[in-house]
């Protein structure tokens, strides 16, 4: 099942993260705990270079919690700083801000040392679509300053978020990549609801998730549906 989807408007926001990079300290990447590396948009890091980064394993309570602490290992073993949340209910949210002036402790320093008491940290939020960036930003600023959705797209232009009076967001379109490298890349992007539901079958990529979850969370399925996959049983079948 071949999925792709890149819409014009995400050629224009990603030069539009690249121009707005200059504007702040740090890059907030939102990726979905579920499927870490599959929502990890390849382009940032090519776009962000050696800004430092945060990331936030959103939605971390479906996930399962032994791949999410291997998965913060592997990602604080290349030098960027890693948290867990599940923005809908906010879990977790409240160590966004501890966790910005840890990486950004050096920087703070050098600002009080100039005499910047009063400057704000301004960090910028990315991700691929519908991975929870704008209902992060507003369970962050515990206000509704930004239009989320449950579903891609909803975001269309960036828009700067005060939390309070020492940090701003700047929340940014959700962007994918012009090709996803595999099959299972764009199924798992669809599976999440980062592609837009009317491109595809969907009756057929649930049969590919059934078949998924089956395989290695059995357990998931009994207790969602109360049936008892078997071995080998394809998705339909389930």
């Amino acid at each position: 099942m071949n999925i792709q989807w890149y819409p014009g408007h995400m050629t224009k926001t990603r030069r539009q993260i690249q121009a707005d990079l200059k504007l702040v300290d740090l890059v907030a990447e939102i990726i979905d705990a579920r499927i870490p590396i599959s929502s990890r948009n390849p382009d940032i890091d090519e776009i962000v270079g050696d800004k430092p980064r945060l990331i936030i394993l959103n939605r971390a309570d479906q996930a399962d919690p032994a791949m999410n602490k291997v998965w913060g290992d592997w990602f604080r073993q290349r030098g960027w700083w890693v948290m867990e949340t599940n923005a809908r209910d906010g879990k977790g949210v409240n160590q966004f801000s501890a966790a910005i002036k840890s990486a950004l402790k050096d920087k703070i320093e050098q600002w009080k040392a100039k005499g910047l008491v009063g400057r704000p940290v301004r960090a910028m939020v990315v991700g691929v679509p519908n991975v929870g960036k704008s209902t992060f930003i507003n369970q962050v600023a515990k206000k509704k300053s930004a239009k989320a959705g449950n579903k891609p797209g909803v975001t269309r232009g960036k828009q700067w978020v005060n939390v309070d009076p020492g940090l701003d967001l700047l929340d940014t379109p959700g962007i994918l990549w012009p090709k996803f490298e595999d099959e299972i890349t764009g199924m798992h992007l669809a599976f999440t609801g980062a592609v837009k539901d009317e491109i595809m079958d969907r009756e057929t990529l649930a049969c590919h998730l059934m078949e998924i979850l089956g395989q290695r969370y059995p357990q998931a399925i009994t207790d969602r549906y109360k049936v008892e996959p078997q071995p080998g049983l394809a998705g339909w079948e389930l």
